[in-house]
């Protein structure tokens, strides 16, 4: 027996917020397609591309994507992913942890002491914040931070505190001095805010905040993540996926030890 989570938008396509499946040994693909089979025909729809599924807490397109193995006994969660940028914030849950996402317009004014200054006022909020440049969209952006979070949860961090671990995955290096010169925050860059914690203290600092928030995820970094890590077309081919780039950020997130 599978135990399948449905998390956000997933609930509403089958009017739970858990199902329990009798069958295992079976691919991710496999279990998407047994879904859609026995999803009732009068509830909201289940767009299968669009889904960060996580078994027993770890993200499966870190492992074999949609070919990993689901044996008897696991837990399967599924997330929907939404993309676009026609939000200026963005919030979901990961491993029963609240995490909140806004996109504020780089100025030269803004820096490190910024984050500081959060940090003191909403002291019940982690927070970390990475350059718009480097952020590809909401999934990828879930994905890496599904990361830390499973890291947090395993005791794995590459460094004592998640929104350091956050911040090198992002960069893809160990060093967290390079993390910060690469991904940090830099003046007049956009920049993603993330915050961590009870959704209320993160909408008091999002009330202070919100003149300085633009649409999440509007320009488009690919030839800029492209270029920083040498990842050339030959690669990018050569990954068989709907997502190829994606899923290149992704690995290189997941295999730092």
């Amino acid at each position: 027996m599978i135990t399948i989570k449905l998390v956000g938008g997933a609930k509403k396509s089958f009017n739970s917020e858990q199902l329990q499946i009798e069958k295992s040994d079976l691919s991710v693909n496999e279990l998407l397609e047994h879904l859609l089979k026995i999803k009732p025909s009068n509830t909201s729809e289940l767009d299968i591309e669009n889904l960060l599924i996580a078994i027993n807490g770890s993200d499966s397109s870190a492992m074999d994507g949609k070919d990993t193995m689901i044996s008897n006994g696991d837990t399967v969660s599924i997330i929907p992913i939404i993309h676009g940028g026609s939000s200026k914030k963005l919030s979901f849950e990961i491993e029963r942890k609240q995490i909140h996402v806004i996109e504020i317009k780089g100025q030269k004014n803004i820096d490190i002491q910024f984050i500081d200054d959060l940090r003191l006022k909403y002291p019940k909020l982690k927070f970390q914040v990475i350059s718009s440049n480097f952020v590809l969209n909401a999934s990828h952006l879930k994905k890496i931070l599904s990361i830390s979070i499973n890291a947090e949860k395993n005791d794995i961090l590459l460094s004592n505190k998640i929104e350091t671990d956050i911040l090198m995955r992002f960069a893809s290096t160990l060093q967290i001095s390079n993390a910060i010169s690469s991904v940090g925050l830099k003046p007049s860059v956009n920049f993603i805010l993330i915050a961590i914690g009870n959704k209320n203290y993160f909408n008091s600092m999002y009330s202070e905040l919100s003149s300085l928030c633009v649409n999440l995820f509007l320009k488009n970094h690919e030839s800029y993540i492209k270029k920083h890590f040498n990842i050339s077309k030959k690669h990018i081919d050569s990954v068989y996926s709907k997502t190829p780039l994606e899923d290149i950020l992704v690995e290189k997130a997941s295999i730092l030890l």
